[in-house]
Formats: structure tokens, C-alpha cells, sequence
């Protein structure tokens, strides 16, 4: 053992390292945890401006492959991206046009809806009545107790049909916005990657970064162009079945499931719920209510155990539970249009996890079971 001088300052000078350290190791979890807290507080707070921005990125990604593509014939950026945006803003406007006259009938409609299944619920007896009668009994008891402490005099009777219309401005300059910057960044051409790739001082680093864009661009662009033709075939289909079962504005059905089916589990589910609740107020037999639940099931399933994974080719496995929990959280965070871009988000982070080698331990944990064995699949 060296007691030398100068061994026991090198470990007095590691001692005094440590203590210095160690204090700031301790506050490595208080700081993280106020950091996610922080993100969290941000994404909520900032929905209005995140879910256009988040939109028109994933948007990017998709059509950034076909503008090289129009590069290679000598088409220039600006040129196709402003085709790309004249596409989708006139199927967006022909969307919205054709959706406004029977979307705009069903929100009338919706009130008198609501009444009326409150209605047969009501006189449905038995279980049913007492669980209505407990609940007028809790909003009378509520309603007893409000006006001891204070007496509100309500002086609007806005509706439903007026607040949905109300949110109308602010959703279209939303999808506005989305537009605008999805031009300017399928404008920019490659900048953005030449940037990143400018930023890695190795040429190992720099091609893996262009390796991951690409990859991204593919199979991203790959899932959510098969997803939307699939979905598109999927709500004509509804649409068809709901118009047999005579269901009223059957056309809105066919445009919900179209979007609803974006949404993993629950967006089948939710859908063939709102129609059988329209059935059983609108259709006079009893059956016929299970009979369009049943309907709307069954269309969702086949598109989801047999049209999808023969078109996409099941080309990412996901870990089933991290994909509700995800879809989950961007419900709770930016509501129905978190449901929908929830997925793409998760597998835009499977992509780079699974290119990006000092993540491969998360890549894994995002990954199915047979992930390693079969290869990359697409949930959905």
C-alpha cells in the first residue's frame, strides 16, 4: 500500500471531487421530475399552437418522399409544395362543404337526441328507473345545497348547437395554420436535414442522421398513406350499412368513422357506440340497435384484422400496452385529435429509437415480443 505524500493528497483531492459531486447527483431526480412536470404543464397549455405545428410535421414526413420524387424531373420545392398544399386545402374545403348541410342538421338534431334517449331510459323500469330516479334525487339534494350558499341567474341559453358552432373559427384557422407551415416546410426542401447533418462533426454520425430521416419518411409515409385509402374504403362501407339500416344523416357516420379509425381500440368501438345510440332513438325496432352496433363492429373488424395487415404488411410491431397508454395520454392532453396523432408520434419514436444506437434498450421496450424475430410491424 503506497502511504506516499502525494497518494494521500490524490485521494483527499478524489474525496473533495466527490463531496462536490455527489450533492448535485442527488438532485439528478428532483430535476428531471420537475422538468416533465414543466413539459406536461407546456403541451396542455400550448395545444392550441402544438397540435397544428405536430400536424403539419408529421404531414412533412409523408410528402417529403414524393417531392423528391418531383425534384428528380426538375420540379422545383416551392412548386410542389404549393400542389401539395392546393390539394389538400381543396379536399379539405370539398370535405367541409359536403360535411357543413347534414353535420349541421345533426347538432340540431342532437339535443332533441339526448332528451329522447333520456326519455326511453327513463321509462325503460327496473334498474334503469331507479338509477334515474337516485340521480334526480343527488342533482335535487346538489341543487338544495347550492341555493342555501349562493343564487346564480343564468342570463345565456346558448346551446349545444351554438357552442360547437362557436368553436368553428378557431378550428379552421387551426387547420389554416397546419397548412401554411406544412408550405414552408415542404418548401425548404432538405434544409432542415442538411442542418442536422451540418450539426454531427463525424461522417458516421452524419449518415445515420440521414439513414433515420429517410427511414422515418418511409415507413411513416408508407403507414399513413395505407391507413388513410384503407379508412377512406372503411367509411363508404358504413356509410352504406348505416343508409340500410335507415339510420338518419348516414353520411355523417361514414366521415366519423373515417376519423375515428385513426384512433387504435377505442376509435371502433366509440364509433359503433354513437350509432347505436342515433338507432335507438331514431329506428322503431328494438333489435335494430344491436343490430347497427353488431353492423359497425363488425365492418371495423375486418378492417382491422384482415384488410389492414394484408395492405400494410404489418411492417411495425408495437408494444400493445404502451400504445393505449400513449393514445391515453394524448386524449387526456389534446383530446380527440391527440387520439389520432398519438400513434404516428409513437412510431416516428420506434423509428429513431430503433436507427439510434444508444436507445435500443427503449427501442425494445416499444417493440412487441417478437419484435427481433419478425421483423417491424405497424399496430393498428
Amino acid at each position: 500500500m503506497d502511504d506516499s505524500p502525494t497518494s494521500e493528497a490524490s485521494r483527499e483531492t478524489e474525496a473533495q471531487a466527490r463531496a462536490h459531486t455527489d450533492p448535485w447527483r442527488r438532485l439528478d431526480v428532483p430535476i428531471i421530475g420537475i422538468f416533465c412536470l414543466l413539459l406536461l404543464q407546456a403541451l396542455v397549455w400550448a395545444s392550441d399552437f402544438l397540435i397544428p405545428v405536430t400536424a403539419a410535421c408529421l404531414g412533412y414526413f409523408v410528402l417529403n418522399k414524393p417531392r423528391r420524387f418531383l425534384a428528380t424531373v426538375g420540379i422545383p420545392p416551392v412548386v410542389s409544395a404549393a400542389l401539395f398544399t392546393a390539394i389538400l386545402t381543396a379536399l379539405i374545403a370539398l370535405l367541409l362543404v359536403q360535411l357543413s348541410a347534414p353535420a349541421a342538421q345533426f347538432i340540431e338534431d342532437l339535443p332533441s337526441l339526448m332528451a329522447q334517449i333520456k326519455q326511453k331510459l327513463s321509462a325503460a323500469g327496473g334498474t334503469l328507473e331507479a338509477i334515474n330516479d337516485a340521480t334526480v334525487a343527488a342533482e335535487e339534494i346538489i341543487d338544495s345545497q347550492d341555493a342555501e350558499t349562493v343564487e346564480v341567474e343564468i342570463v345565456s341559453d346558448t346551446g349545444i348547437a351554438s357552442a360547437l358552432f362557436s368553436m368553428a373559427p378557431g378550428f379552421l384557422s387551426r387547420i389554416l395554420f397546419a397548412l401554411i407551415l406544412l408550405f414552408f416546410l415542404v418548401a425548404s426542401g432538405d434544409m432542415f436535414l442538411a442542418k442536422a447533418v451540418q450539426s454531427f462533426d463525424r461522417f458516421k454520425d452524419k449518415r445515420r442522421t440521414v439513414e433515420v430521416v429517410h427511414t422515418i419518411e418511409e415507413r411513416l409515409g408508407y403507414y399513413l398513406g395505407g391507413i388513410a385509402i384503407i379508412n377512406a374504403g372503411l367509411s363508404v362501407a358504413v356509410a352504406i350499412a348505416m343508409t340500410i339500416w335507415g339510420l338518419p344523416n348516414a353520411v355523417i357516420f361514414g366521415f366519423m368513422a373515417f376519423g375515428l379509425n385513426f384512433v387504435p381500440f377505442l376509435g371502433g368501438l366509440m364509433g359503433a357506440t354513437i350509432a347505436a345510440a342515433v338507432a335507438f332513438v331514431s329506428l322503431d325496432i328494438a333489435w335494430a340497435t344491436a343490430g347497427v352496433f353488431l353492423t359497425y363492429i363488425a365492418l371495423t373488424s375486418v378492417e382491422g384484422q384482415f384488410i389492414t395487415p394484408l395492405v400494410i404488411s404489418r411492417r411495425m410491431r408495437l408494444n400493445t400496452t404502451i400504445v393505449f397508454v400513449f393514445v391515453a395520454f394524448f386524449a387526456w392532453i389534446w383530446s380527440i385529435i391527440g387520439m389520432i396523432v398519438a400513434l404516428p408520434i409513437l412510431i416516428v419514436i420506434k423509428i429513431a429509437c430503433d436507427e439510434t444506437q444508444s436507445l435500443q434498450t427503449l427501442a425494445r421496450f416499444l417493440g412487441d415480443v417478437d419484435d427481433n424475430k419478425a421483423g417491424p410491424e405497424i399496430s393498428n
